[in-house]
């Protein structure tokens, strides 16, 4: 996407600097002669439109200044125009060539042209050689040798101690917004049998009524040790588990916000230690009246989430991933040597410590166990997953069991949803306990089980259920005799048997228990969100986002090589061009060169940042939740990672451009010129992060931006100068950047020149000074003040690109 936006930019540029607007046709060089004639479709409409309009009637009954000549004709060739009428049809015909060329070369591109393969990992050839040796490491493993590894890691102990928390849940209520007519329809479908309860779009049974909201009771859950939900396909397991998952212990902002128009609210206990969320809940049974306020910064330090999406800034390595999500996360306390220690042995714990020196990349494998280390290196005592084998072929998804079996050895809890499509060895081998739900009810919840025995016998003791076959998935057996149709030939509800079994009698009473406090129990307590200060988050975000930076050719080097081409473009152009102050037509070529010179670059600059800063967004969205840091550093961070690529380019590009289009070479001029081109050049490249903080994607904030260029034009004081600015419109002319930075240009080439110039229609020669105040309306004594401008326009759009990264949230969830 950005080389794509970079060259249209530039051939947009070619065509618009040769379309005979700027220069006139009879001024552009003789080597860019060819491209006024066969490249540029706007010299066509130039032409036509221009022909058009000077043969009209009022420009044609009127002499020019000679009193011989018609205006219109005089107006014509002074854009060295031929005054023939025929020449509109020409540059329509001209125009609809173009469009069918265009169309031709994009239908022959899509044939011919193979797709842009994606990025992928990238490992140095002796990492390749030595797993070639060891190839046996990295081959799918059997039953048998899952098992034996399995017991080589039990309880493993590292370098990094943490405190073992078992978390209980009682009375989950999902709320739904509705409109109160649709409210009051469902309520009419109450069950006849049960007025109170109501099944709702397979999620839950209605138990009350708060406002425009029902109120769905969906579990009591206890979470001991290694965890699994599972649900029937279609009905509802994937968004239920992924708010869940999201919900449980309130792990991440994410919760806090409303997804899909539903609210939530329970009694969650960690240890004993009773929370609950946003002010809503408390137990009126043990706490009546008593209001115990729950705290963010405690639960994202005690226990991480891993998404279905894996998101990772793909220009690091994993290693780099780990030890950034590891000096953030991790407590001050703990010393440079040990988190590089137990990062390495998290590494070796989900089998990547091979793949340490991979770049990311793109969606994978690599991906998948990365998810789950970083969250792994900020030592939490839960763990949250949420689909983790998605997408994955069996050999990968054996990996990832694998890596999630090697977590729970460490004796940490892993709370997962996972699909229901599991082997034999991955359901047997992998799980303790499993919540089985149907249309949000609970048909089990309990343990599985040596070979998955207990959750087997559970169903077999039910009348009429058939015996498991030997061989048979337990999983996929579980699911097919608890399913609607089992349900309506038996004759039997699986939730109703849940709720009247000795296992339901027992989770209440274990959750009772868990949930009640005792004298010695302590509130978990952080003293701060985050685990480290300001200006560790700062160095930490501005270390990985130069990491990025150097390995995104894509945006660097074509950043760079567009100011190049631009560069000699306008030098091969506008050759020598500030030689030339004769006449006000000069002076005009050389504010055009001047205007050109930083539109094009500075606009560039904005589009190029675009995807780039819209898809770290997103990382930063993860690792915001997951308390690495706040939205400050990080965006100072992205700001100042900025500074030297853009004074790179700033430096080469005015070197160029000076040189080649000979203005002053006086110490001062160039000073100014070098000043005002790099805080353009910054101020476009902060207001195109700020305007993706402002919008929800990538592609809204390409038509924001390109929308707010077109104003940035209109009133830069180049094609409009300001005396002849609408008055209604002055505002927005003295808000707008582009006009301090060409009034900067103008005034530190032009400012202090008392040359005189020849101005059509004036019967003496004013000075070029004089003509710059009159005609631009520019102060040449304003020179400081614009510096002090242009610099404001920087910092406020970085200021707002901050504030609007922590205010707005457009996570689609």
């Amino acid at each position: 996407m950005t080389i794509a936006n970079t060259g249209g930019v530039l051939v947009v540029e070619l065509a618009f600097l040769v379309g005979g607007f700027l220069l006139p046709k009879g001024q552009i060089p003789s080597w860019w002669g060819w491209a006024y004639w066969g490249f540029s479709p706007f010299s066509y409409g130039f032409d036509a439109i221009t022909v058009n309009e000077m043969s009209a009637p009022r420009w044609m009954n009127k002499l020019a200044s000679d009193n011989v000549t018609e205006l219109g004709v005089a107006v014509l060739r002074t854009f060295d125009i031929t005054p023939d009428k025929n020449r509109f049809w020409i540059g329509v015909g001209a125009l609809l060539g173009f469009a069918l060329v265009f169309n031709l070369m994009f239908t022959f591109a899509l044939t011919y042209l193979n797709p842009i393969k994606k990025a992928q990992g990238i490992i140095s050839k002796e990492i390749v050689k030595e797993m070639e040796a060891n190839k046996h490491d990295i081959q799918e493993c059997s039953t048998v040798e899952v098992t034996d590894r399995i017991a080589s890691k039990r309880e493993r102990g590292m370098v990094l101690p943490f405190t073992p928390l078992v978390m209980s849940f009682n009375s989950i209520n999902y709320y739904v917004d509705m409109p109160p007519i649709v409210l009051r329809k469902l309520l009419k479908q109450r069950n006849k049998q049960n007025p109170q309860i109501l099944h709702f779009l397979h999620f839950g049974e209605v138990v009350g009524v708060l406002g425009d909201a029902l109120m769905l009771n969906l579990a009591n859950m206890i979470q001991v040790n290694n965890f699994v939900i599972i649900n029937l396909t279609g009905n509802g397991r994937t968004r239920l588990t992924e708010n869940k998952l999201q919900l449980l212990g309130e792990i991440t902002d994410w919760s806090s916000n409303s997804i899909d128009g539903s609210k939530w609210s329970w009694e969650n206990n960690i240890d004993g230690c009773f929370s609950r969320k946003k002010n809503r809940w408390f137990d009126r049974r043990r706490y009546q009246n008593i209001w115990i306020p729950k705290k963010q910064e405690t639960f994202a330090r005690v226990s991480g989430y891993c998404e279905q999406t894996d998101i990772h800034s793909p220009q690091v390595t994993v290693h780099e991933s780990l030890l950034f999500s590891a000096f953030l996360r991790l407590p001050e306390e703990v010393t440079n040597e040990v988190k590089m220690l137990f990062v390495t042995e998290v590494m070796n714990l989900v089998e990547l410590e091979d793949l340490k020196d991979c770049i990311v990349g793109v969606p994978g494998l690599v991906r998948k166990r990365l998810t789950i280390a970083v969250e792994l290196v900020a030592n939490p005592s839960i763990i949250f997953m949420d689909e983790p084998t998605s997408g994955l072929d069996a050999r990968a998804a054996a990996i990832v069991m694998r890596t999630v079996r090697n977590t729970v050895d460490t004796g940490r809890n892993c709370y997962i949803s996972i699909y229901f499509s599991l082997s034999i060895s991955n359901f047997c081998s992998m799980f303790h306990q499993l919540l089985l739900l149907k249309r949000g009810q609970v048909v089990y919840f309990g343990p599985l089980g040596q070979n998955s025995e207990k959750v087997i016998n559970y169903f077999e003791e039910i009348p009429g259920v058939p015996k498991l076959i030997d061989q048979y998935n337990p999983a996929t057996w579980m699911l097919e005799v608890s399913s609607d149709s089992t349900e309506f030939r038996l004759g039997i509800d699986f939730s109703e048997y849940y709720r009247s079994s000795p296992l339901y009698k027992i989770n209440t009473g274990l959750v009772e228990e868990l949930s009640t406090p005792t004298s010695g129990d302590k509130e978990l307590h952080f003293k701060t969100m985050y685990s480290q200060s300001m200006w560790s988050q700062f160095k930490s975000c501005l270390q990985k986002q130069w990491w990025s930076y150097w390995r995104t050719p894509d945006h660097n080097l074509v950043r760079f090589f567009f100011s190049l081409v631009t560069a000699l473009l306008l030098g091969t152009i506008f050759w020598k061009v500030g030689t030339k102050r004769d006449s006000s037509t000069d002076l005009t070529t050389m504010i055009g060169a001047m205007y050109v010179s930083v539109m094009f670059a500075g606009f560039n600059n904005c589009v190029t940042i675009l995807p780039v800063a819209s898809f770290e967004r997103t990382v930063f969205y993860r690792e915001r939740a997951a308390g690495m840091y706040s939205s400050l550093p990080y965006a100072m961070a992205q700001i100042i990672v900025e500074i030297p690529f853009v004074l790179v380019q700033t430096t080469y590009y005015t070197l160029i451009l000076y040189a080649m289009l000979s203005f002053q070479w006086t110490v001062a001029k160039f000073f100014w010129f070098f000043f005002i081109s790099f805080f353009t050049f910054l101020y476009f490249t902060s207001y195109g992060l700020m305007i993706v903080s402002i919008t929800p994607n990538h592609q809204a904030a390409s038509i924001f931006a390109a929308a707010i260029n077109v104003l940035f034009n209109l009133f830069s004081g180049f094609f409009i100068p300001r005396p002849r600015i609408p008055k209604w419109w002055m505002w927005y002319y003295w808000i707008c950047p582009l006009q301090w930075t060409i009034q900067g240009l103008i005034i530190s080439q032009y400012g202090d020149l008392d040359e005189t110039i020849k101005v059509p229609g004036m019967s003496y020669d004013p000075t070029i000074k004089w003509y710059v105040q009159s005609y631009f309306g520019y102060d040449v004594d304003a020179l400081g003040s614009v510096a002090i401008i242009i610099v404001a326009f920087t910092v406020f759009f970085a200021s707002m690109y901050a504030y609007c990264l922590h205010k707005l949230n457009f996570q689609i969830r």
